[in-house]
């Protein structure tokens, strides 16, 4: 029988060749991998500097020490250190800023809860010993005109306008300590937003009717002699019977000259913070935030008083503004010099809801002159 020597099957040498290319074209992608392996870790070696300051700042500003930065604050270096954003002077290190903010959170906030709170504790003592002032003598139903449609008008939406720059502004100086915590930053986001467009937008309105209710309430507002006296009275709390009184008493007459006084500062102070593209620098701009806020908080308190008095304080006395008329006794007891003057022009009530029924709001006339 012939003898055959063994051989390799044709299939099983490809299987072998194709292994060796597999194996080759392993180790390759092995090496590859391990080469952007090594790239990578160097890449990642000036975001390792960022992340650590001190690094970063060596990296960026080359021999940065506290010597640098307090030669920056007191204006020894260079246009490096300066902002140059619309023309600024100013160093990166403004020590201007850091006085601002003092002056704002030890000084200005603390002053508005000492005004506000102290105001609103004097209220509630006052009224718990006092109680409401009410007329001595009943109500006669003979009306006399004291407010005018027009002054009504005025002083509802001054006085509208005041509330709702006083609440906005409140909720920007002291909202964050309160409502963040409560709401959260989404609530809390809203709400400064909200507070922040309303004063920016009604303030400028406000200045204006200011200005004009002002001026047109000027001649009940200038200041008497028997003005002294009520004072020395109290208005009515010291000693027996009432003060005499005009038009206007003289308590009224102080909350008048606020307004055109520190009512006018804090008005042209919101002005200079409205309107910043007027050249305004930016320490001027910082004076008037701390003006503007004291003069704010110290009229808010004021008019804290100012609204108890006209309405639960004082009988009769928010009828006058609601409708314009007020009773013959709260004229003679509160204003008697005025009642002496127009006490002749007194119209019976019914005869006041029969205009009203035909003709609209009677008291669309000017009201008898102080």
């Amino acid at each position: 029988m012939p003898t055959t020597s063994p051989t390799t099957p044709p299939n099983r040498g490809k299987e072998a060749s194709m292994s060796m290319t597999n194996s080759g074209a392993s180790l390759w992608r092995m090496m590859l991998l391990a080469l952007l392996l090594l790239a990578g870790l160097g890449l990642t070696q000036p975001a390792l500097a960022q992340a650590d300051p001190d690094r970063e700042a060596a990296t960026a500003v080359g021999g940065v020490s506290p010597d640098t930065w307090r030669q920056v604050r007191s204006g020894e270096t260079g246009p490096n250190f300066r902002d140059s954003r619309n023309d600024s002077r100013y160093n990166l290190v403004n020590a201007a800023g850091q006085t601002w903010r003092e002056i704002r959170n030890h000084w200005v906030t603390p002053f508005g809860l000492i005004a506000i709170g102290g105001m609103l504790a004097m209220i509630v003592i006052f009224y718990l010993i006092f109680g409401r002032k009410t007329l001595d003598e009943r109500p006669t139903g003979r009306k006399l005109l004291r407010w005018s449609l027009v002054d009504r008008s005025l002083h509802w939406t001054v006085a509208s306008l005041f509330i709702i720059l006083a609440i906005s502004g409140l909720n920007i100086l002291y909202g964050k300590l309160i409502f963040r915590s409560l709401f959260g930053d989404a609530v809390w986001g809203a709400m400064i937003s909200a507070s922040k467009v309303a004063h920016n937008y009604l303030g400028p309105l406000f200045g204006i009717l200011l200005i004009i209710i002002l001026a047109r309430f000027l001649k009940h507002n200038l200041p008497k002699r028997h003005d002294l006296e009520w004072f020395k009275k109290g208005g009515g709390l010291v000693g027996k019977g009432h003060p005499d009184a005009g038009f206007a008493n003289a308590g009224e007459k102080v909350w008048y000259w606020l307004l055109a006084s520190v009512g006018l500062v804090v008005v042209i102070s919101g002005f200079v913070l409205d309107f910043p593209n007027y050249g305004q620098a930016r320490d001027t701009m910082m004076w008037a935030n701390v003006i503007h806020a004291i003069g704010a908080l110290g009229l808010t308190a004021v008019a804290v008083g100012h609204i108890y008095i006209g309405t639960l304080g004082t009988e009769g006395s928010l009828e006058g503004m609601t409708t314009g008329y007020v009773d013959e006794s709260w004229a003679k007891e509160h204003h008697n010099l005025w009642y002496d003057e127009v006490k002749d022009q007194a119209v019976d009530e019914q005869q006041i809801e029969r205009d009203t029924s035909s003709s609209g709001d009677p008291a669309s006339g000017r009201p008898g002159e102080a």
